[in-house]
């Protein structure tokens, strides 16, 4: 039945998608309007909102704000186009250098290049001759061609027909189609343009009452989780905005001012086209780069200039797509790089121009969709920029996969930033606890069983020699050499803890992992100080214990790994709990984050001392009884003395 619910609303949720790409592909003369139009109102907003300040009203500033990035929109596509007018028009001037160019891209005869170029032309000619002989021998319908040693006369032949070439001559267009053939292909953008005019004033005015009408079309109950979306879009959408605007600035003026040093005429305008072409992805600084590339070979002699330009392309693209960009804009989109690439294919495909455009805005859009509406949370995780397993998920599939090696790397990439107790209770547990729910559905075969709890044992191991501390320890040794010769009468400082009287004795509840997960706890407290015995699972625990005679500051720990841990734990902590009544006794539930108040009530008559979730809380605690006995201690040594001295 789940399975049959399951399938049911994949398939759904599959059609609706297929649905929502059919409506955005015959819908976009609508559509893409309206996108741009939202894409504006992201940037005319901030400009609205300080216009408002200024005590206009709401009307006022939109159409002051929409007149003025107009005006400053097409007063520089106005300079923009004058520029490149002027540069066509000096392009006559440099045919003689276009000219010596294209004749030094033709390969020398004497060449290799050239001697295999004439052998190839001497190959075709000879083919396409042996291919008119063999037509002319058997003729156009396959039968013997006159002369060829037919029967037929040659008076009989019909006379050869020659084809009479044929010219279509338009007429002399009038002025009205003069006018109609120049203006129709301006229709279609002029009215493109002013309907994201229109789309962005109105948006622009009723900006507050249409999120009112979509938080009410998504009803009450989802009001939270579309409000988070609307929002975290906004937030995406706007920083994108931003710093797509300052890095293509910066960008720009880079490659303006490489340009001028170079010596290529007009730098500015193409510094400034490179800023505004890099808005499309991927294409838009290639096609930024070709102009002044054409123009550095129309105006130099050499090949220098032109070359130089394609390194401060090449120096500029690296730093800002490898270095700059996802710095600032995997920050703040949460778009992977992989799903950049195919949704910038996907929206060019769909929308064209616009989708080419519009492609990181959109994605923001799509992955906030994912991240909030629960049907559709694989697009998040496709497209979004997170880790789509979490570390110890990875660290258990590369187990799952017998892939030690990999297991080792991820354990040690986590552990260059991360202390080692957080490797254990982060990555290493969690793994065991997976590891655990496979093995009671019976999904974990014995072969993977056994190499999974093997090379978790050997990893442990391993770090038992590790030592983080090494490089402070030197730096003391070497302060301390220092001070030495400063001060010579100066106390020891012990870098080492020092080990105590009490006995610690690790027991697992059940099983191998609940060893495993001891002798991690073991390891950690002996680093610590603590004088540990770590027994393995199938010991005679209790023998064992008595040939010890613990005293009632030892500390038992019972180690026991979901999710059958309180029943095996609340069984061990009774018959410890009988056999040594004034023993401490600590229980760890690995991995478990609830209330650990409430459910050491789970153990029943026979609580342990304490409870705790994760193994840095156990060390902790142990070490809060550690201080606290030698406080005792040192409090009972005290009043003992001044008994002695009479006081």
């Amino acid at each position: 039945m789940s399975r049959t619910r399951q399938d049911s609303s994949t398939l759904s949720a599959v059609v609706i998608l297929v649905s929502v790409v059919l409506i955005l592909y015959f819908a976009r003369a609508v559509l893409i309007p309206l996108a741009l139009a939202l894409t504006l109102n992201f940037l005319l907003t901030p400009l609205v909102v300080g216009l408002q300040k200024l005590r206009l009203g709401r009307v006022p500033a939109v159409a002051l704000g929409t007149l003025i990035f107009f005006a400053a929109l097409g007063g520089l596509g106005w300079i923009v186009a004058r520029q490149l007018l002027q540069v066509a028009n000096n392009l006559p001037e440099y045919r003689l250098n276009i000219h010596k160019k294209i004749e030094a891209l033709h390969s020398s005869p004497d060449s290799a290049l050239g001697r295999a170029t004439e052998t190839a032309q001497e190959i075709d000619r000879e083919f396409s001759e042996s291919e008119i002989n063999s037509l002319a021998t058997t003729g156009s319908s396959g039968r013997p061609a006159v002369g060829s040693g037919s029967s037929a006369s040659p008076r009989n032949a019909p006379p050869p027909s020659t084809p009479l070439p044929v010219q279509v001559v338009a007429p002399e267009p009038s002025g009205l189609r003069y006018v109609r053939e120049v203006v129709r292909p301006l229709l279609q953008p002029l009215g493109t343009a002013g309907m994201v005019l229109i789309f962005t004033v109105f948006i622009l005015i009723k900006q507050e009452d249409l999120r009112d009408r979509f938080l009410r079309l998504m009803g009450v109950a989802q009001l939270h989780a579309m409000t988070l979306a609307l929002d975290d879009a906004a937030r995406r959408i706007s920083r994108y905005l931003v710093m797509q605007f300052l890095v293509n600035a910066g960008y720009g003026i880079c490659f303006g001012i490489g340009l001028f040093f170079i010596g290529v005429p007009n730098a500015l305008l193409w510094g400034v086209i490179a800023g505004a072409l890099r808005i499309v992805p991927y294409a838009g600084a290639v096609a930024a780069t070709a102009l002044p590339l054409a123009l550095a070979l129309a105006v130099f002699n050499g090949w220098g200039p032109p070359l130089l330009v394609v390194a401060l392309f090449a120096l500029l693209e690296l730093i800002a797509s490898n270095v700059v960009e996802p710095l600032l804009y995997g920050a703040h989109t949460g778009i992977s790089s992989l799903a950049l690439l195919v949704t910038t294919v996907f929206w060019t495909i769909l929308w064209g121009w616009a989708g080419l455009v519009l492609a990181i805005p959109l994605t923001v859009c799509v992955i906030v969709l994912g991240r909030y509406v629960p049907r559709m949370s694989f697009l998040h995780v496709l497209l979004g920029d997170e880790t789509a397993l979490s570390v110890e998920a990875q660290f258990y599939q590369r187990l799952l996969a017998l892939d030690q090696e990999d297991a080792r790397t991820i354990a040690h990439t986590f552990l260059k930033g991360h202390p080692l107790v957080s490797l254990y209770d982060k990555v290493l547990v969690p793994a065991l606890t997976l590891a655990e729910q496979d093995r009671h559905k019976g999904a974990l075969d014995e072969t993977r069983e056994s190499f999974l709890f093997l090379s978790v044992s050997e990893l442990i191991s391993e770090l038992a020699v590790y030592r983080p501390e090494e490089v402070a320890a030197k730096s003391r040794r070497l302060i301390s050499r220092w001070r030495a010769t400063a001060r010579p009468a100066l106390p020891a400082i012990h870098a080492e803890p020092i080990p105590t009287a009490v006995r610690i004795f690790c027991l697992a509840a059940n099983d191998r992992a609940d060893e495993i997960t001891g002798s991690m706890l073991a390891q950690l407290l002996e680093r610590d100080g603590h004088g540990v015995l770590s027994l393995p699972f199938d010991s005679p625990f209790e023998e064992i214990l008595t040939q010890l005679a613990p005293e009632a500051q030892d500390v038992v720990c019972i180690s026991a790994l979901p999710p059958f841990a309180f029943a095996q734990a609340s069984a061990l902590c009774q018959r410890v709990r009988m056999q040594f009544p004034a023993i401490k006794i600590l229980a760890g539930i690995w991995g478990f984050a609830e209330d650990l108040g409430k459910a050491k009530e789970r153990f029943g008559g026979t609580p342990p001392d304490s409870l705790v979730g994760s193994l840095a809380q156990a060390v902790e605690q142990i070490g809060e009884w550690r201080n606290r006995d030698r406080g005792a201690r040192d409090f009972s040594s005290a009043t003992k003395g001044e008994e002695e001295a009479g006081f």
